[in-house]
């Protein structure tokens, strides 16, 4: 029985524990930060870009649209609303007017101006600093949703949530050797 059996234990006790309203709010927010990542790797092929930044903005748009369905199955198979994937944040609506949220490590739209704006190797040194910065906010958004024990109780939130993190925290190591072998200074982390 082994690995199976402590598979079928493992999913046993996830159904012990529902998901939480905090799980719901990464899910829904995730799907913008994941939205504005996919933008900026999709400028890559026209900003005249590097080919091992090809490879990397690929690999990003390959993986955060495959997680952006899983967001948006997760949420409505729970009845969750589901919002629109905006790579601008979230959008709320207080005092009758409308205001953009933006989670961890998402880009300005300044910022997403100056990226734009940039080719070649202007490009590659912004890209990066830029796409270590989202990913580093992404970091930071799985910790405070695993800072309370009862979040990330459901099995494919826990799954997802480890997922991002390790990904992501391998692609920022990646990225910073990226920037030295390029002859760029990696942003520091925060802190």
């Amino acid at each position: 029985m082994g690995q199976q059996g402590a598979t079928i234990r493992a999913q046993r006790d996830s159904a012990r524990w529902p998901w939480t309203a905090a799980d719901a709010d990464f899910m829904a927010t995730m799907l913008h930060h994941h939205a504005q990542a996919i933008v900026m790797a999709q400028w890559v092929p026209t900003h005249d870009a590097d080919p091992a930044i090809h490879r990397l903005a690929g690999r990003i748009i390959t993986a955060q649209t495959d997680e952006i369905q899983l967001m948006r199955t997760w949420l409505l198979d729970r009845n969750q609303p589901v919002p629109d994937a905006n790579p601008a944040g979230q959008t709320m609506q207080m005092g009758g007017m409308t205001h953009t949220m933006l989670m961890p490590g998402m880009l300005t739209d300044a910022q997403m101006q100056e990226l734009d704006g940039a080719r070649g190797k202007e490009f590659d040194r912004l890209f990066l600093t830029y796409m270590i910065q989202h990913h580093r906010g992404a970091v930071t958004m799985v910790s405070a949703l695993h800072e309370h024990r009862t979040n990330a109780q459901d099995e494919t939130i826990f799954k997802f949530s480890a997922d991002v993190h390790i990904d992501q925290s391998t692609e920022v190591a990646r990225m910073i050797t990226m920037m030295l072998e390029m002859g760029f200074t990696p942003p520091m982390p925060p802190g």
